[in-house]
């Protein structure tokens, strides 16, 4: 596995309960601030096999973008039992609820 896969991998299991981190966001503490979509296909890829809390996971807008309209209702619902408010159109607001990671050197 190489190195920024191994840093998304963490990044994304240490995001807490009841809080959502964008793509880009965690593209950007793995070090490729440029690689949201690498980040997006390792979650699709691994979320089963590292048990990786998917459902946190949200596009810089703050909106769920999956495609597959359970698997959406699924986030949203995994969401709101950790109490983070969905609102219309499937969004979350990020002032309230995003990660407020310290960018730290263990991630680069």
């Amino acid at each position: 596995m190489n190195p920024f896969t191994e840093k998304v991998i963490a990044i994304i299991q240490s995001i807490p309960r009841g809080s959502v981190a964008t793509y880009g966001q965690i593209a950007r503490l793995a070090g490729s601030p440029r690689g949201a979509r690498q980040v997006s296909r390792i979650l699709h890829s691994m979320s089963s096999k590292y048990k990786l809390p998917w459902h946190r996971v949200v596009n810089a807008k703050g909106e769920i973008v999956i495609a597959d309209p359970e698997t959406a209702f699924q986030q949203q619902l995994l969401l709101e039992s950790e109490g983070i408010e969905v609102i219309k159109n499937n969004q979350i607001n990020l002032h309230q609820y995003q990660w407020k990671k310290i960018e730290d050197p263990h991630w680069e």
